[in-house]
């Protein structure tokens, strides 16, 4: 999980590095370990059975489902590419950072880490856009097609774009013989000039570009949904908000430390030795946190919806083994559908609902 790991700048003053002369702080890194560590268990523990329970349920509708949760498919299946590589992660901490998986898997692993870094933004807010759309022009045409191979294309182009920018960072990871393996993020040439401009890649098309749209529409959904006559309330008004303030506070503090430490790096004497301490002390710590995001989604875009409730339980039924006698049987009645009631009655969902998977399902 090293993709950012940054060397202090060795500037010297008399022969001696600037930074001995002023640093005073003492920062606990075993506490951090263990905090690291249970933060990647739970998010590991819980990730993986929400975002697995969003896949299997809505998969089973994709052909047929509109382009919002297609998009949620989508972002489900970015957070368990991540979510499955967790456990390298949680040993590395437990390890101070040494790698013993070789040089494969580091590569690897860190580029499953930054397509996600990219992705679930892209497709979060790619959602919004469409949820925005299908709220304020039913009768316009939508970003996706509820069928046809357009939808395909389109995601499958943003996949692209995702593993496009990741390969950029990507080519410079490596595993690192120093006094024990590790695997980190370093060019061997103009490492400063590299990495600002990474720096400033992520900060615009993973957290600026898509924030702007997710908050932009949402602010216009709930303006929207206050004249809908249908209206649930105001849990549709300040649930669209929540998501946009959830993308936010995963994000936010992550790019801020990472801005710092951009300035640190193009004025090294800016900060005082102990700021830079503490940014570096507390980089891992909002990297980490920045997975809830893995937590949050299915959380707020799925189990919070009562169609994806409904047909969770529905799936879950389904999959229960039941007997029935032979007079049930006779007297189940025969509709066109299998006795489910009517399907039109089913997929009827009011477009004044904020909750991004009641859309069409």
């Amino acid at each position: 999980m090293n993709s950012h790991e940054y060397n202090h700048s060795l500037d010297f003053l008399n022969g001696t590095p600037w930074f001995v002369y002023e640093c005073t702080i003492q920062l606990d890194t075993n506490y951090r370990r263990i905090a690291l560590f249970l933060l990647y268990l739970f998010i590991f523990m819980v990730g993986l059975l929400e975002n697995t329970l969003v896949v299997w349920v809505n998969w089973r509708r994709r052909h047929s489902a509109n382009g919002v949760l297609f998009c949620i498919i989508n972002v489900s299946l970015s957070d368990l590419m991540v979510i499955v590589i967790l456990p390298f992660f949680m040993m590395e901490v437990t390890m101070d950072k040494v790698w013993l998986w070789g040089r494969f898997l580091c590569k690897v692993t860190n580029l499953i880490y930054v397509v996600n870094f990219y992705s679930s933004s892209f497709f979060l807010a790619l959602m919004t856009l469409e949820r925005y759309l299908s709220l304020t022009r039913p009768l316009s045409p939508t970003l996706f097609p509820v069928v046809g191979r357009q939808r395909w294309v389109l995601c499958g182009g943003l996949w692209v774009f995702s593993l496009f920018l990741a390969l950029m960072e990507n080519v410079h990871v490596d595993l690192l013989e120093w006094e024990e393996p590790g695997c980190y993020m370093l060019p061997e040439h103009d490492y400063t000039e590299w990495y600002v401009s990474v720096a400033f890649l992520c900060l615009i098309f993973q957290f600026i570009g898509p924030a702007a749209v997710i908050i932009t529409c949402n602010v216009l959904i709930a303006r929207a949904v206050k004249t809908a006559p249908d209206v649930q309330g105001r849990r549709d008004v300040w649930l669209v908000h929540v998501y946009s303030l959830v993308f936010v506070l995963c994000w936010l503090p992550y790019h801020m430390v990472m801005f710092l430490m951009i300035i640190d790096d193009l004025n090294p004497y800016i900060f005082s030795c102990n700021t830079v301490e503490v940014l570096y002390f507390s980089f891992s710590v909002v990297q980490s946190l920045s997975l809830f995001h893995c937590v949050a989604n299915p959380f707020l875009y799925n189990f919070l919806s009562k169609s994806f409730r409904s047909n969770l339980i529905n799936t879950v039924v389904n999959y229960i083994p039941r007997e029935e006698t032979a007079d049930q049987a006779a007297a189940k009645p025969t509709t066109p559908n299998g006795g489910r009631g009517d399907a039109g009655k089913q997929r009827k969902l009011s477009n004044a609902s904020t909750s991004q998977s009641d859309v069409g399902s």
